[in-house]
């Protein structure tokens, strides 16, 4: 068969098979910090879905358990750890547990955080403080725990979670601004200092995802009528803000995590990657 200028004409492109697509982590060890509900959730079950052991890091003991649970139910490898991110201690003990467990980490999803809905006035120091300890230290001192396990393993990648704050931040929730836009340092001042040790580290920044971060009602991310999308004109907004036309599913960045932990992304590190449905635009 020829096309209208003689040449043949192209079929279908076939996509060069893999030994496995369903395997991209495969021996890999993952930590995943809030990985109890969310997002998190969701990164660990994909990560274990795709070969990676991981080690659900939590601090709720409980929710922590019930993924690990899950993961275990359908056949991967996953254990659960109470981690208050705020603590150098809880965290070499949550390596250390890892480690033991699965071997020398690879993988580090900082995805724990807080956040307090409440103008710049009415932001309490106390608040302002939390956010950024859970948030922000939290990460820096995880990126510190788990840097050596990396090097152990001779490759390491280091996935920090950003969000639209970390794009355009607003007058909400100045603490919230303040930790997402100093994320974006964050993750490229560690890909500088490790890449020498075959360590990358990517920021991920969602939308609007439908989580219980913003609709439920928690202790570190408190929601009333006036903020939760259980109110339908919050609901609304946050969709019509929306390009694409809906909210994120916590799947869609844990699906960008994924694609940023293979090795499909080995030139990706300092970078930020926006699943956002267009409303950073």
């Amino acid at each position: 068969m020829t096309g209208t200028s003689g040449g043949p004409t192209q079929g279908p492109q076939r996509v060069p098979p893999i030994q496995d697509w369903n395997r991209l982590l495969e021996g890999r060890v993952a930590v995943v910090t809030g990985g109890g509900v969310g997002i998190g959730g969701a990164i660990a079950r994909l990560f274990a879905e795709h070969g990676a052991a991981v080690c659900v890091a939590d601090n709720r003991l409980e929710a922590a358990e019930k993924v690990a649970g899950e993961i275990k139910k359908a056949g991967g490898r996953a254990i659960a750890v109470e981690l208050d991110v705020r603590s150098a201690d809880a965290w070499a003990a949550a390596v250390a547990e890892t480690e033991s467990e699965f071997g020398h980490v690879s993988l580090l999803c900082n995805n724990a955080g807080a956040n307090f809905r409440v103008g710049f006035e009415e932001q309490t120091d106390d608040q302002f403080r939390l956010i950024m300890e859970v948030g922000l230290n939290g990460s820096f001192i995880g990126i510190k725990a788990v840097v050596p396990s990396m090097r152990k393993a001779g490759m390491g990648v280091i996935l920090n979670m950003g969000s639209l704050a970390s794009i355009r931040p607003g007058g909400g929730s100045p603490g919230y601004a303040a930790r997402k836009m100093a994320m974006v340092g964050l993750t490229r001042s560690a890909a500088r200092s490790f890449a020498k040790d075959n360590i990358r580290c990517v920021i991920i920044s969602p939308g609007h995802v439908d989580t219980p971060f913003i609709r439920g009602n928690n202790e570190h991310s408190p929601n009333d009528w006036s903020t939760s999308i259980d109110n339908p004109e919050n609901f609304e907004r946050r969709v019509n803000s929306t390009p694409l036309g809906r909210l994120q599913r916590p799947e869609d960045i844990a699906n960008a995590f994924l694609f940023a932990a293979t090795d499909e992304a080995a030139m990706i590190t300092g970078s930020m990657i926006t699943v956002d449905g267009g409303a950073g635009m």
